[in-house]
């Protein structure tokens, strides 16, 4: 089996995907839209641009649709019809409508979600940091409250209720049964409930405890900390630091010292896996031996590390940087010049060697290249986007095509088409057609032995088929196809 299975990870541009196979009709800047139908005229466009990159339509790969104005509007709509996208100059606003759910957020500040329409369930709005709401039809579980003013919060940031009064003036945080109460916030805290207690005076001194499961305290924080866990267990965890001067860990199996932390120390571990770690000036000075790792650095020279299989070269930090693992049967290896000046990702079956390789790169911001290993193919130059957004789909709709000067698609080996200054002039080449397009001026196209020559996208040109001797002249043929008949305007 081919690793037909890459497509996953190396995830092609929407904006490439056009079928070689298809028809294309080219009135550039107009429009220029491919059409798979044997007829042109029949049936909707696989896709198609106007106005250069600006307006678009194109069949998404589960069969809906996606099309608008980039980078202003973008709408998408699946197969079925029952759910639906919408962007406003992503990521300023965005809208997700479900079969049952309808959710929209605007900068991820103002936000909304619920049920659609009047249909029954949970309502959420929310106006970052001030207003916060939840409405479930019952008072208990419902609430409105408002920052930093009033208000109760129930579920959210890690906690079962939150509760403040002109924060930080009051506040009060219950979790799994424990209450922190705080007045003013951060300067004096008071801890009760479920058999927790405890007091802060921050930052002088605090300490807070539950017999039998941990015990903390701090002075001077963050100087001085002894941190407790465990305590049922033989041997509880200990965490001890009087900084800058010495800092300790230590559980079953663990020990880690510290010196004029946090440069100088050491880690000795046997289990559950064995391992050692000498730092000198850490972080640029680490080594590291053990069962399922290894680490040698000397930042910002050189660094090497393996753990849990996970390979990891540095060199002149962070001028070089590459990785190696394998995941889910693909053996793997990613290139980093300079984070993402150069960036390339590639893939190798595991089990087998033999078959092709998949690979994405970038040479940002000049170019992208995917190869999925399976005999796709595609190039974009520019693409200033990919390298920072590689699984953001609303980005390589509304952003990608607008910057796409050149593009290369190969489907097959004998199947590849080139397009230049946003379809203004195109070339495809498969088994069954050839053709040319210099926008609606010039086109050519050659098809099972039928040529066609066309002149202002059809209004004049000439055209040849395996029954003719020659060639014969037509006007005003806007087919797209080669071997169309005469139309009654056409000349004899």
């Amino acid at each position: 089996m081919r690793v037909f299975g890459l497509i996953a990870l190396l995830s092609l541009p929407g904006s490439l995907c056009i079928q070689a196979a298809a028809e294309e009709r080219n009135f550039w800047p107009f429009m220029v839209a491919q059409t798979a139908t044997p007829d042109p005229g029949a049936g909707q466009p696989e896709s198609w641009q106007g106005g250069g990159p600006l307006f678009f339509g194109k069949l998404l790969p589960d069969g809906g649709r996606a099309e608008g104005f980039r980078p202003v509007y973008i709408y998408q709509q699946s197969a079925a019809a029952r759910t639906r996208e919408e962007d406003f100059f992503y990521p300023l606003f965005t809208r997700r409508e479900s079969g049952t759910d309808h959710r929209w957020s605007l900068l991820n500040l103002v936000n909304y979600a619920g049920p659609r329409g009047s249909a029954a369930g949970v309502r959420r709005f929310d106006v970052w940091p001030f207003y916060f709401s939840r409405d479930t039809g019952d008072r208990a579980t419902s609430y409105h409250a408002v920052f930093p003013l009033q208000g109760t919060i129930i579920d959210r940031f890690g906690d079962d209720r939150i509760s403040w009064t002109l924060f930080p003036l009051y506040g009060r945080f219950e979790k799994r049964g424990a209450v922190t109460t705080t007045a003013p916030w951060p300067f004096i805290k008071i801890l009760a409930g479920d058999g927790n207690h405890g007091f802060t005076l921050w930052p002088l001194g605090g300490w807070r405890a539950k017999a039998g499961v941990y015990r903390k305290q701090f002075y001077l924080w963050p100087l001085i900390y002894r941190n407790e866990t465990k305590l049922a267990e033989p041997q509880p965890d200990v965490s001890l630091g009087v900084l800058p001067f010495y800092a300790r860990d230590q559980s079953a199996g663990s020990r880690s010292e510290t010196y004029l932390w946090p440069f100088f120390g050491y880690t000795h571990r046997v289990a559950p896996n064995r391992y050692d770690e000498t730092r000198w000036l850490w972080p640029f000075l680490v080594q590291g031996r053990g069962d399922d790792r290894r680490i040698n650095r000397w930042a910002p020279f050189y660094t090497h590390s393996i753990i849990k299989g996970n390979d990891k070269h540095w060199v002149l930090w962070p001028l070089l940087r590459q990785e190696r693992w394998t995941d889910a049967g693909l053996a793997q290896t990613k290139t980093q010049l300079l984070y993402f000046l150069y960036w390339s990702l590639d893939q190798h079956s595991a089990t087998n060697p033999a078959l092709p390789p998949a690979q994405k790169t970038h040479l940002w911001p000049l170019l992208s290249y995917w190869d999925n290993g399976a005999g796709r193919r595609q190039l974009q130059v520019l693409s200033p986007f990919e390298v920072f957004f590689p699984n953001n789909g609303p980005v390589r709709l509304a952003y990608t095509p607008l910057f796409a000067l050149y593009r290369y698609d190969r489907r097959a080996p004998a199947d590849v088409r080139w397009s230049l200054l946003w379809d203004a002039i195109t070339w495809r080449r498969s088994p069954e057609r050839r053709e040319f397009h210099l926008g609606p001026l010039f086109s050519l196209q050659n098809a099972a032995g039928r040529r066609r020559l066309a002149l202002g996208g059809g209004l004049i040109g000439l055209k040849r088929s395996p029954d003719r001797s020659g060639w014969k002249l037509f006007l005003f043929d806007f087919s797209a196809k080669p071997d169309n008949k005469a139309s009654p305007a056409a000349s004899p």
